[in-house]
């Protein structure tokens, strides 16, 4: 985008005013450097986006401090008829915290209450840190069904923006169970909180905020497990491969289980555990089933390198996961590679077929409920050349989900039904669904 979308500048020096009034001088900014970083995210991972950045650009920045302040912003907020765009940590990948109309960032990270450690779940304020809420249930002898790899993230920014994690293999994606409920905030003047409990809440689950802001969370937990991070290599990537059906079957369920061709995982911060010029799986595993995870890799003509105790070693792992080991890659060799992300059986039956779609393709792998997913890595030509490739993944029985583009796309109808109720002005994160999204490219999502 050539000319970036702004809000008259009449319309943002009033909501200055009734920010400060509200929340407090030390929480607005206008000041260039907060407004620039606010106005990016993690879309560097695209090539594809990072060919049409700048996308969007903050006129004023608001930082509450607890959930009630984030009502009163954002419903200073739609009085005035400026767009609010919602952010945490900023570690969403595709484009999904840029400002692309302008007017406000609505930066969470500041709301980090925890508010109650209950028998099954915690809840806390949308800033709060997925790892510190790992560690609040730990401590309570509890662990979250699941947390991101990118485990500073805030809750608010994965259930808005994420899908699964670390703990999916055994308990699935994050509308399966795992928010108990949410705070919403619609986009309306008088905006006040509203708890949704159950089905309810799932609308405003990876929505990007389009449906609605959220200002609290409430996530399930499990008991504590005495996890261990396993790491082991291999000859060949295909051994590795081999493995992930059998490992995702142990009893008890791996939290996690990521593999990587050793190209990929020589990219990867150093560690003794990962060998130079060997292939690479690495486990969060209960100590129940480390005996028969030994047994799997030396049958497959694996070893394993290190066995390692602490909720340090164990998050190290999840940070070398999903999406992870490819941002290693790139950095390795800057504007080189993209990605897409991949689901089905064919990773594993079929790896040779699915890594000749793309010249010099490599396929990141996780063991995952149901069917093995992945990262296809490979060296980046074009945006054009990147679509067709999703025909031929189809054709293998390959699911892919797009990671260039930045529309809501899990349930995309319901969100915009949705949003014409609880967002009537469009105010909410605009760009971000369906013809909205189509309007900023010129093309269909």
């Amino acid at each position: 985008m050539n000319d970036l979308a702004a809000v008259d500048q009449t319309r943002i020096d009033a909501l200055v005013a009734d920010l400060v009034e509200a929340i407090g001088a030390d929480a607005v900014s206008t000041e260039a450097a907060a407004l620039a970083r606010a106005s990016i995210d993690g879309s560097h991972l695209s090539p594809v986006i990072t060919e049409l950045l700048p996308l969007g650009r903050a006129q004023v920045v608001a930082t509450p401090t607890s959930a009630a302040h984030i009502a009163a912003a954002v419903g200073a907020a739609v009085r005035h008829g400026v767009p609010i765009t919602p952010r945490g940590k900023g570690t969403g990948n595709y484009g999904q915290g840029i400002p692309m109309a302008g007017g406000l960032v609505l930066d969470t990270t500041r709301a980090r209450r925890v508010l109650e450690v209950g028998d099954d779940f915690i809840e806390a304020e949308s800033g709060a840190v997925m790892w510190m809420l790992e560690q609040t249930a730990n401590r309570a002898g509890r662990q979250l069904w699941m947390y991101p790899s990118t485990a500073q993230t805030t809750v608010g920014g994965f259930v808005s923006g994420g899908s699964g994690g670390t703990g999916s293999i055994a308990n699935g994606l994050l509308h399966q169970g795992f928010v108990k409920a949410v705070e919403v905030i619609r986009a309306v003047p008088d905006a006040a909180p509203e708890w949704m409990e159950g089905e309810e809440a799932i609308p405003y689950l990876h929505a990007y905020g389009t449906t609605g802001i959220l200002s609290k969370v409430r996530i399930a937990t499990e008991p504590l497990q005495p996890w261990r991070a396993f790491l082991a290599s291999f000859d060949t990537f295909e051994q590795v491969v081999s493995l992930m059906r059998p490992f995702a079957a142990l009893e008890p369920t791996p939290r996690l289980v990521s593999g990587d061709r050793a190209r990929i995982a020589e990219a990867l911060p150093s560690d003794l555990g990962i060998p130079a010029g060997r292939a690479s799986l690495r486990a969060i595993l209960d100590e129940g089933s480390l005996a028969e995870a030994t047994r799997l890799v030396e049958a497959a003509g694996g070893r394993v390198d290190d066995v390692r105790e602490g909720a340090q070693h164990t998050v190290k792992l999840s940070m070398s996961s999903y999406n992870h080991p490819i941002e290693w890659l790139q950095k390795s060799a800057p504007g080189e590679y993209f990605h897409l992300e991949v689901l089905g059986d064919a990773l594993v039956d079929d790896l040779a077929a699915v890594e000749s779609v793309y010249p010099e393709a490599m396929l990141h792998i996780e063991a995952q409920r149901g069917r093995p997913i992945g990262m296809l890595a490979a060296r980046y030509t074009s945006a054009q050349d990147v679509l067709a490739g999703f025909e031929r993944l189809a054709a293998l029985g390959v699911q892919t989900h797009n990671p260039h583009q930045w529309a809501v796309d899990f349930e995309p109808d319901r969100a915009a039904a949705l949003a014409a109720v609880t967002d009537p002005r469009g105010l909410l994160n605009p760009g971000k669904l369906g013809a909205q999204a189509s309007a900023y490219t010129g093309t269909q999502m």
